[in-house]
């Protein structure tokens, strides 16, 4: 694959942009550190390998071209953002220092927050459909191509989230203050409610 550079070029600006899944490892990060988000992270990648494999098959194909299965789709990754949202405004300030000491989710039901979330945008899987195709030489088998362009994609999301909870620990001073640390929750929350709202809204 000649254009698979290019491929990671796009895919990790992709990743790294700001969204639901960036905005989980970093309240993942802040809450119980840098090793504490490393099981959502997981779960995002996970995910976003599901997603994109599915992409590649006729199930992939039927939600880009059924108005019915994607809009039900896309209703409820707007409801599950909503919901994550309210949940994130209404939790009381978490107390960095004291993460560990507070009931958080265990590791296995963190990975399975992250791996839910890539599964609240449909547009991600017609995103997948309509980008993996370009980067597949029609030449050569595409089966393989497929699947080192997937675990690639992954691979990405483990490295970019990884960095940004990594990030997150220098402004945990700065969010030191129950003010600062409720600010913040409620301003994820808010993303979250936003990404929802924006998502319910959107055309195909």
């Amino acid at each position: 694959m000649k254009l698979y550079l290019l491929f990671l070029l796009v895919a990790a600006a992709t990743v790294a942009s700001p969204g639901p899944g960036v905005m989980l490892s970093l309240n993942n990060a802040l809450r119980l550190g840098w090793r504490g988000s490393l099981p959502g992270i997981a779960g995002v990648a996970a995910g976003a390998a599901v997603v994109a494999g599915i992409s590649a098959t006729s199930l992939g194909l039927l939600l880009a071209q059924s108005a019915l299965a994607f809009t039900v789709i896309q209703l409820l990754g707007a409801g599950y953002l909503v919901w994550l949202g309210i949940k994130l405004w209404r939790a009381p300030a978490q107390d960095w220092a004291d993460a560990g000491q507070a009931p958080v989710l265990s590791p296995s039901r963190r990975f399975l927050e992250g791996l839910t979330l890539q599964f609240t945008n449909p547009k991600a899987i017609v995103f997948f459909l309509s980008i993996l195709p370009q980067f597949v030489d029609p030449a050569r088998p595409a089966g393989p191509q497929l699947v080192l362009l997937v675990l690639s994609y992954a691979g990405l999301v483990l490295l970019i989230h990884s960095l940004y909870a990594w990030a997150a620990q220098s402004v945990r001073q700065f969010l030191g203050s129950a003010r600062g640390r409720r600010w913040f929750q409620r301003g994820s929350g808010l993303v979250f409610i936003g990404f929802g709202l924006a998502l319910a809204r959107a055309g195909r």
